[in-house]
């Protein structure tokens, strides 16, 4: 089996999930871990399938000519095997310019690894504030969670941190 990354971004019109799946499935290709999203009008997502060897070339060479999607495809030689210790979070704190860059710093500089980063931008239900809301899921050691933990509530003083769940990946 062959694994393929395949990233792409287009504006957004019905039928691009169906052209894409209809494109992996003719090939006999197994659609696995994706995230699509709809972003100001465009369509982006990111997905992983594995195929056939027999298959990976045509495969490739047929989703090279969706015209709809400006796609990007990488070869995964190997899926990626998990190891150590996850734990999902969610963040909520007042929206301002520069929130992401001191979570991810906080995360690397306290040894984790970033896995998955989901945010949003929304009204506080009272006060019509713009709050920035994020679940993530950071690969840390065991020794190093405690201490992340507190650096990330030390980002801002309103920044909330809710530990969602630990796991073994």
């Amino acid at each position: 089996m062959k694994h393929l990354v395949i990233s792409f971004i287009c504006d957004d019109k019905p039928g691009l999930v169906d052209a894409l799946s209809r494109t992996i499935s003719e090939h006999q290709g197994n659609w696995q871990t994706s995230s699509l999203h709809h972003l100001s009008g465009k369509f982006a997502g990111i997905l992983e399938v594995s195929v056939d060897e027999s298959q990976y070339a045509p495969m490739t060479t047929a989703l090279e000519q969706l015209t709809d999607f400006n796609l990007q495809l990488v070869d995964a030689p190997n899926p990626t095997e998990k190891r150590g210790k996850s734990i999902s979070l969610s963040l909520t704190a007042n929206d301002r310019a520069g929130i992401v860059q001191d979570i991810s710093s906080v995360i690397h500089q306290n040894h984790g690894n970033l896995i998955k980063l989901v945010s949003q931008q929304q009204s506080a239900p009272h006060s019509g504030q713009l709050m920035f809301t994020a679940k993530v899921i950071i690969s840390v050691s065991e020794n190093d969670v405690d201490s992340l933990i507190e650096a990330l509530e030390a980002i801002e003083n309103d920044l909330m941190v809710d530990i969602n769940e630990s796991y073994g990946i």
